[in-house]
Formats: structure tokens, sequence, C-alpha cells
């Protein structure tokens, strides 16, 4: 017997436990960006473009999986 998840789509590579907070997660990898993107620019200014780069993408990364998950809790309706 199969169990249907009451998750869809895109919302089925989410962890489940980051699933159940993603208000909290989402916040968590937008400050993970922040700090990847300050580590990047001070990279940069000790011209360590290799690092700079490393940092910089997952800074990125980082910033596009926070959005996600906070776009997704804004889209889900509210309990009542």
């Amino acid at each position: 017997m199969v169990a249907i998840s009451p998750r869809s789509g895109l919302r089925l590579l989410i962890n489940p436990i980051a699933y159940r907070h993603l208000r909290v997660f989402g916040t968590l990898h937008v400050a993970g960006g922040c700090l990847g993107a300050v580590a990047g620019i001070i990279c940069l200014s000790y011209g360590v473009f290799a690092w700079a780069a490393f940092f910089l993408v997952i800074a990125a990364l980082n910033f596009g999986g926070g959005s996600w998950y906070l776009s997704i809790v804004r889209s889900t309706p509210a309990r009542t």
C-alpha cells in the first residue's frame, strides 16, 4: 500500500523536518547567505579570487534556497 503524501511536486525534495519549520529554515538559509557573501567580499578584498568565488556561489545557493522556502511559506493558506 502506498501512502499519499500531502506534499507534492518540488516540495518532496525538502527534508520533512525542514518542511515542518519552513520559516525558520528559510531565515537560516538567508542568514547563511549573508555570512557567505561577507566571507566572499573579504576574500575579494585580499585578492583570493578562487575562495571568493566559492563563498559567493555558496551564498547565492543559500539565498536561492531560503527565498524558495519563504515563498512556499507565503503561498500556503493560513490555519484557522
